[in-house]
């Protein structure tokens, strides 16, 4: 079985690159450039929404936040059609193959946007592409998560403690939700990936320094 599922198609192989390319494009600098801004030069120097907002105002955040989450949506909605349209004779495998191969092209997708090929393999913390993922991936721990995230926002008013805590809940997120085993472990893979793109944010959190939501950007938020 785990032959098959692998040789599924080769236009999945193709995919994972093509994610990885697509999660690069930094839309951060491109919504704030018209404005001569540069974000890795400005505020916490990252390329997310937040640190748009901080720099360049609401509307560029909201379209920042809406790009990243789409470039990691749009991927894996491809792996999903492509697996629809794949004859595999054994409803079981078919389960196995989307699992596994949505959750690679994710994983694909939010790299590219943490180490960007545009960006001399730089990049940002993934919250929002990760997010766009797990919308199509698995919508429930989509919405765990994004309830974790604002619950946490409201209360501390610290942006990347509200990301930390709720990406950290992910795996649980998706046992919860009674995700397969190949779920729970891309869970456990992408808030790796994203806490250690945080270890910044951790440093400036044990040591009280980091900005809280509303604030201007001192560190790496």
């Amino acid at each position: 079985m785990p032959g098959s599922v692998l040789a599924i198609s080769p236009l999945l192989y193709l995919l994972v690159p093509v994610a990885f390319l697509m999660g690069s494009i930094p839309f951060g600098l491109i919504f704030t450039r018209s404005r001569g801004i540069d974000l890795r030069s400005t505020g916490s120097k990252n390329i997310g929404a937040t640190n748009v907002l901080r720099s360049a105002g609401k509307l560029p955040a909201f379209l920042t936040l809406v790009g990243d989450m789409i470039k990691g949506a749009i991927p894996v909605l491809i792996c999903k059609y492509i697996i629809d349209y794949i004859d595999v004779p054994v409803q079981t495998e078919r389960v196995i193959a989307e699992d596994l191969w949505a959750g690679i092209v994710g994983l694909s997708a939010v790299l590219g946007h943490m180490f960007s090929v545009f960006l001399s393999f730089k990049g940002g913390k993934g919250v929002a592409t990760g997010f766009g993922v797990l919308l199509v991936y698995s919508p429930m721990a989509a919405a765990l998560g994004l309830i974790i995230w604002i619950a946490v926002a409201v209360i501390s008013k610290i942006s990347s403690l509200a990301a930390i805590t709720a990406v950290g809940l992910m795996p649980v997120a998706f046992i919860l939700t009674r995700a397969s085993a190949i779920k729970v472990a891309i869970g456990i893979v992408l808030a790796a990936l994203i806490i250690y793109k945080h270890k910044p944010n951790i440093k400036n959190l044990i040591a009280g320094t980091e900005t809280r939501i509303g604030s201007k950007s001192r560190g790496n938020s």
